[in-house]
């Protein structure tokens, strides 16, 4: 996504306004809403939305693209002497609050965190880095891959999507899953 063209001063003030009715009508309806209704929202035709975010998926990794980043940043800045199991922890209840701000935006986690956009490369960065750190340590199984910590938040997200406090409820899952990827 670096090496993209610059967009023409229209074009960017549409992407602009697609990204910001994006984030209103996801956050009011949630992330399988009409892709007709962000493009009403933002004033433009679907085939503008379209031409810009040719998939649902590319749509929400743009417009949370910045919160993904700032959860990358928050996980990097509290790492610095923490053990890597709790670091994963920590980083793994915070993906799935992330994950939750968009209802239904976890059942497309996956494929969204593949867009390639800044936030979805350094927080995809940011998992992987625990990760290892972890397994380098020998806490977490070295059968444990990244995808799996994405099906994780994706299914804890799913469990919790619906709970008006799940604060409490992520973590009791996370430690459930932390459990079972703990070296024993």
């Amino acid at each position: 996504m670096a090496d993209e063209i610059p967009l023409r001063a229209d074009a960017q003030r549409n992407r602009e306004r697609i990204l910001a009715a994006a984030e209103e009508v996801f956050l009011e309806k949630g992330a399988n809403v009409s892709l007709d209704d962000v493009a009403k929202r933002a004033g433009v035709g679907i085939g503008t939305l379209y031409r810009r975010f040719p998939t649902r998926e590319e749509l929400l990794a743009a417009a949370y693209s910045s919160r993904f980043l700032a959860l990358a940043e928050t996980s990097r800045s509290r790492d610095a002497g923490r053990d890597p199991l709790n670091a994963m922890r920590s980083y793994l209840e915070e993906l799935v609050q992330h994950t939750n701000v968009y209802r239904g935006l976890a059942a497309s986690l996956g494929t969204v965190l593949q867009v390639g956009t800044p936030g979805c490369v350094e927080t995809s960065r940011e998992g992987v880095r625990l990760l290892e750190n972890a397994q380098a340590v020998g806490v977490i199984r070295h059968d444990i891959s990244f995808s799996d910590i994405v099906s994780i938040a994706t299914a804890i997200s799913l469990a919790t999507q619906q709970d008006s406090a799940p604060q409490a409820h992520i973590a009791r899952l996370v430690g459930v899953f932390m459990d079972g990827m703990a070296v024993r």
